[in-house]
């Protein structure tokens, strides 16, 4: 007996639907975007506020690091730290002496331990207090790995002695051999006294006071009379 045209229709029309929704939804899903992972990489997983990291060596303090901010992301291939309300960096000497403080509006600290790198962006400035030299420019790297510091940008040094100024700059980490790559416009600074001595470092000076200028005490000496 043959089937029921109606009821043969019926089933065809059924698998046609059944089979057109499954080819739909399977395509919608080729089209669908990925966004879980990609979620979870732009979102920070720890947000600290006034943030406060210290590093010692042998009981002595090597770094201290400052940020108001301080957001981790940790779920993508290349973790990190971002600092984007700016960051404050001192280093110090086996002596424990402040030697080198970096300042800049924005950063950020690559902290994968084969490729630890920090950046430094905006209106940075690098401080050796020990030397007296100081110098600025928009964008720093500093390479824990290898020890050094160094930017492709423009930079400015100003020591005790000289003014330099030019594209590219290469130094150790704690900034006491910096060497500008591409210099221009460089010239020396000549002190107006003849008395004036040698730079002192006045962030960790402890000491006698230092003599009077002749200027200063011929002031002095004058005030003195007078008050007689």
């Amino acid at each position: 007996m043959l089937p029921d045209y109606w009821s043969v229709k019926k089933r065809v029309l059924g698998v046609a639907v059944t089979f057109v929704i499954a080819t739909a939804v399977f395509s919608c899903k080729e089209h669908l975007p990925v966004t879980g992972s990609l979620v979870r990489e732009e979102t920070p997983t720890t947000v600290v506020e006034d943030m406060t990291f210290t590093q010692t060596n042998s009981g002595i303090i090597s770094m201290w690091v400052t940020a108001p901010r301080m957001e981790r992301y940790s779920e993508g291939e290349e973790p990190y730290d971002l600092f984007p309300m700016g960051i404050n960096v001192k280093a110090y000497n086996y002596e424990g002496a402040l030697e080198t403080e970096i300042t800049s509006r924005f950063a950020r600290h690559k902290t994968a331990r084969e490729n630890e790198i920090w950046e430094a962006y905006g209106n940075v400035v690098v401080q050796n207090y020990i030397k007296g030299e100081r110098m600025e420019t928009d964008t720093l790297f500093w390479d824990r790995k290898n020890q050094k510091i160094f930017t492709h940008t423009m930079v400015r040094l100003t020591t005790p002695d000289l003014f330099m100024q030019g594209f590219g700059m290469e130094s150790d980490e704690m900034a006491r051999n910096a060497k500008i790559l591409k210099p221009f416009d460089s010239y020396a600074i000549v002190a107006r006294d003849s008395t004036e001595g040698s730079y002192i470092d006045s962030v960790n000076f402890i000491g006698p006071l230092l003599p009077l200028k002749k200027q200063q005490a011929k002031e002095i000496q004058t005030s003195d009379t007078l008050a007689i």
